[in-house]
């Protein structure tokens, strides 16, 4: 690799923002970054060999940063997880269950053998996408309270599901290394929290912040890389030791300083490069001389919206449960850990990541419908409010 090639990168993912731009369609940055991917990668014009040792090691850096900022994204601290936890549990360990044998039947169907990721595909949540939703959206009220609960329980337990599915010969080894992992992560927490406590941190950001020393970045790298080298000696993927260590930090309360520090160095340069060599890897032919993946790719998406509407027997408002279902950080590992195993048969990851954006796409309309219906509840709510006031002077 060379910096022609960092620049044939670079301006690949800058296909993400051109996508992106349009706030009306709700497009993820990483959908351009992919397609970039696709086209200068093994499925267009070979420009770029994702089989680079110095370009595949970037790419493992920006996977782990962006497993680190999806884990620090859980809104551990919002009030609002807790009140609605009890809801939110009961609705993803449902979801979970009709995931399941939706992977089953799947994997049955297309005689692939994989119905135990197929679950973990259609049961998984974004808390990545679907928060940011809720936010521009301004969405309240006590389905959103119980929403959060659900969305953060899901991606969490299958980031960690993920890879004893994936390898389920070498399941227990997987096991023992991913405790090993989370116990570092929950060292990390502890060790964060009495800096906290102590003023060490606060010590430090004005250090840092005075002398422009970067302190808080270059910790939580140093944590971040120490935890992906346990990973790989545990025969685990960095996916779960940024994820784990993003869950720490959002569990102390991430400082504005240092996200925008991690914004800067993963959503500028490592985690597009990372969705650039992802594209990249994929062969996207193989899913025309398999035209049949691609209705698995659309099966997957419909599967997990159907999984996730099982929320409406709880009550859940259709749109809020189909919100529920946008997936990208879990398809995404699924596709680069079972590729880098040879777990998949041809044409199945690029299968996995279309039904990923199958998802997104219907969590940006039914955000769009649930955003319509509370500004209409509102518009009637001080519509009665005018009456009353009215009705109570005229009397």
């Amino acid at each position: 690799m060379d910096f022609g090639t960092l620049a044939v990168i670079v301006t690949a993912g800058l296909a993400g923002p051109l996508l992106a731009a349009r706030t009306s369609w709700r497009i993820p940055v990483v959908v351009g970054e992919l397609l970039a991917g696709v086209l200068l990668g093994r499925s267009g014009l070979q420009i770029l060999d994702t089989g680079n040792p110095t370009f595949t090691f970037l790419a493992d850096i920006g996977f782990a940063l962006v497993m680190f900022v999806a884990g620090s994204h859980v809104p551990i601290l919002d009030p609002r997880l807790r009140q609605g936890i009890g809801v939110g549990l009961a609705r993803a360990a449902l979801v979970g269950a009709l995931a399941a044998a939706l992977g089953v039947g799947l994997a049955t169907a297309f005689g692939t053998g994989n119905g135990a990721i197929y679950a973990v595909l259609m049961a998984s949540s974004s808390a990545a996408i679907v928060l940011p939703i809720v936010d521009s959206l301004g969405l309240t009220g006590s389905g959103v309270l119980q929403l959060l609960p659900q969305v953060a329980v899901a991606d969490a337990a299958c980031i960690v599901a993920l890879p004893l599915v994936i390898d389920p010969a070498h399941a227990g080894r997987a096991a023992l290394g991913a405790l090993a992992v989370i116990g570092c992560a929950l060292a990390a927490f502890l060790l964060l929290r009495w800096g906290e406590r102590t003023g060490l941190r606060r010590h430090l950001h004005r250090v840092s912040e005075n002398r422009k020393f970067a302190l808080e970045l270059r910790i939580s790298l140093l944590v971040l890389f120490a935890l992906a080298a346990v990973a790989m000696a545990t025969h685990v993927s960095v996916m779960l030791a940024g994820f784990a260590l993003g869950l720490a930090i959002a569990a102390i309360g991430e400082p504005r300083r240092l996200a925008r520090q991690l914004f800067a160095i993963s959503d500028g340069f490592f985690a597009p490069l990372f969705f650039v060599w992802l594209g990249a890897s994929l062969d996207v032919r193989d899913l025309g001389q398999h035209p049949s993946l691609i209705l698995l790719g659309l099966l997957l998406g419909l599967g997990a919206l159907l999984a996730h509407l099982v929320g409406a027997l709880t009550r859940q408002p259709m749109s809020l449960a189909a919100l529920s279902c946008a997936q990208m950080g879990v398809p995404v590992a699924a596709a680069t850990l079972a590729t880098q195993v040879g777990l998949l048969g041809p044409g199945e990851a690029p299968a996995m990541i279309l039904g990923a954006l199958v998802t997104v796409a219907v969590a940006a309309l039914a955000g769009g419908a649930a955003g319509r219906h509370q500004v209409r509840q509102t518009r009637t709510g001080e519509g009665s409010a005018g009456e009353s006031r009215a009705t109570g002077a005229a009397g």
